[in-house]
């Protein structure tokens, strides 16, 4: 039986071409991915009127307890209400198998208003908001930065309900 060569590959095995330099790229992004932590919050009571007072829990769940990304990283909070928090540890340098980083987050937010009173908006704007007896959803973000640079992240979403504050309740 004769083989013919037609392409570059002529002169190699398959199973040299199958071991291609992609490969070791694959396998160090997998082994790091690997030992990320995942992030996962949890918010409590997930549905209120205003003055509305929420307690947010961030778990960091799985991976290495000395994920080097995650060690000493400052924390920032958004409430989706145009208020922000922010949080930076100071911690002792880096040291791999050593340094542990932090697991769970918890902070504490009021939510004054729903947003929705007449005040904050042109009076074109009234007619689709003050109806509205469902509230508003507001996306809490949880975000974990190095020197500036977001290294991880989670989200949950709350339902705040027109109050007495809102003139949602008459």
């Amino acid at each position: 039986m004769t083989r013919r060569c037609g392409g570059w590959l002529c002169g190699f095995s398959m199973a040299a071409a199958a071991v291609a330099f992609p490969a070791a790229a694959f396998a160090d992004s997998a082994a790091v991915q690997s030992k990320k932590p995942s992030i996962k919050l949890k918010a409590n009571p997930a549905i209120g009127m205003p003055p509305f007072r929420v307690v947010v829990t961030a778990e960091l769940t799985g991976g290495s307890n000395d994920f080097e990304e995650f060690y000493c990283a400052s924390v920032e909070w958004d409430w989706g209400d145009g208020t922000t928090s922010e949080v930076k540890a100071d911690c002792d340098p880096y040291e791999p198998g050593k340094s542990e980083i932090k697991r769970r987050f918890v902070q504490e937010h009021i939510y004054q208003s729903t947003g929705m009173g007449r005040s904050q908006y042109s009076s074109s704007d009234t007619s689709d908001i003050s109806g509205s007896q469902q509230g508003v959803q507001m996306r809490i973000r949880f975000v974990l930065k190095q020197k500036n640079k977001t290294v991880g992240a989670g989200q949950t979403t709350i339902q705040v309900r027109p109050g007495i504050r809102d003139g949602g309740l008459n």
